[in-house]
């Protein structure tokens, strides 16, 4: 009966309208949008729909940032959407979203999903909750009013429209936005058993943005983190890898532990945040990750899980060693493949990272090997970078001796005359070899052979 009586005060409150920033209210020019989005709303408007640039990318602009995407929100439905444009594809099952291409770039346009109608107006119900309030299906199409009330934080129910240079909104975002705060849309307990993942992404939000969790959205969060046990285990790797490379992951794993999130997430990362010996090389892992983000150099998921299941395999590794009837490189590869199929049990990754992962982790021994020809060889392999990269992890963390890390970057820096000199220290190695010459046979030759 509360929870009703707030929803319907809610509906009351908002009835009266959004709240419409002008330009010189809120500071953002049009040639801010991204061309391809610009060119979106604008057709959707010359068909007849309403279309506004939603969410993160009106949020980031706010904040003086550079966003990273441009959606779109509109009241045309995905079909509507599609005969549009020339070049755009309908993706999803639960709730449809359409692909719209420029050149290059992508625009996602999603149509305005519907709040929960109210049971006494006699309307049937959408949604399908679980006994526990977890929403298992949310896919009805409603007005801007709606979809801003369905939206997870105030900051990113914004809508931007980019022919009038106005800001609407619902929920306060504006002000949330300017006041660095992470608030919930409705009643917070309601919403994280709707979706527990909220809980992680107010985290991620709140690292990636340096704001402050509000009091009242934070309070149950201690008490509902259990439930994130019931989100099938692809979605929340998803969630994870998102806070693991958002540029922001030393922040966001402080985060996750001060809200009590961190556990049962990542096991893997469980297991080195209980393990002293182990933090300073994750530690080491996502500083160089936030610099390579920051930076706009690539950071995959590949090699960050790479990072967070090197200790494990390295123990497999040793146990298989002691095997007298295993070779070091049987061991190795045997280590890999147990550590990988074990931890994809409990956490759904793509086997397509495998490849990569494995690499990373042969390349170290060969790391060690530094006389004759092995170091060019190795300055050769494909991966040699991501390799070396880990390297760098494992010495800054406590895992690999710095003098070899250091080693490794002056002989990738060094002239030839250097390297030589540089690989002279540790002995002749496989350079002074001789190959083997065979000896040719002529068919005369082969033919006395035989007769003899």
């Amino acid at each position: 009966m509360i929870r009703r009586f707030i929803d319907k005060v809610f509906r009351r409150k908002a009835k009266s309208g959004p709240r419409i920033l002008t330009r010189e209210q809120h500071g953002i020019p049009r040639d801010r949008i991204h061309p391809c989005a610009l060119k979106t709303t604008r057709a959707l408007r010359q068909a007849g729909y309403s279309a506004f640039v939603v969410g993160g990318a009106v949020r980031d602009l706010l904040l003086g940032r550079v966003p990273k995407d441009f959606d779109v929100a509109t009241d045309a439905t995905p079909e509507q959407v599609r005969a549009v444009f020339r070049r755009a594809r309908l993706i999803g099952r639960r709730f449809q979203i359409v692909h719209v291409y420029c050149g290059a770039d992508v625009i996602e346009v999603t149509t305005f999903r519907a709040a929960t109608p109210d049971a006494d107006e006699g309307e049937e119900d959408s949604r399908v909750t679980a006994d526990d309030g977890l929403l298992l299906r949310d896919n009805v199409f409603g007005t801007q009013q709606e979809d801003a009330a369905r939206r997870d934080f105030t900051v990113n129910a914004l809508y931007y429209d980019p022919d009038k240079e106005e800001i609407w909104e619902w929920h306060g975002g504006v002000e949330d936005a300017r006041a660095r705060v992470i608030r919930i849309i409705g009643d917070p307990t309601q919403r994280f058993r709707e979706d527990p993942v909220r809980m992680l992404r107010a985290a991620r939000f709140a690292a990636k943005l340096d704001f402050r969790i509000d009091p009242a959205t934070r309070a149950p969060i201690a008490e509902l983190a259990p439930m994130l046990a019931r989100i099938p285990m692809a979605r929340l790797f998803d969630e994870m890898m998102k806070l693991l490379l958002s540029g922001h992951a030393e922040r966001g794993v402080h985060q996750l532990r001060a809200e009590g999130l961190h556990r049962g997430i990542l096991p893997m990362l469980d297991a080195i945040l209980d393990d002293p010996a182990r933090q300073p090389f994750l530690h080491a892992a996502l500083h160089d990750t936030d610099e390579r983000v920051r930076q706009g150099h690539s950071a995959s998921p590949a090699f960050m899980l790479a990072c967070l299941l090197w200790f494990d395999m390295n123990e497999a590794w040793r146990a298989n060693q002691q095997d007298d009837g295993m070779s070091a490189q049987a061991a190795l590869h045997e280590a890999m493949d147990r550590v990988l199929e074990r931890q994809r049990d409990a956490l759904a990754f793509p086997r397509r990272f495998d490849g990569t992962i494995k690499e990373i982790w042969a390349l170290q021994a060969r790391f060690e090997q530094r006389s004759g020809a092995r170091p060019y060889r190795l300055l050769m392999h494909p991966r040699f970078r991501a390799g070396y990269d880990f390297l760098l992890i494992r010495a800054r963390g406590g895992d690999a001796p710095q003098e070899l890390a250091d080693w490794w970057t002056r002989f990738t820096q060094a002239d030839e005359g250097e390297r030589a000199a540089m690989i002279a220290q540790f002995g002749p190695g496989d350079a002074k070899r001789k190959p083997r010459r065979r000896r040719r046979r002529t068919p005369a030759a082969t033919s006395e052979a035989g007769v003899a």
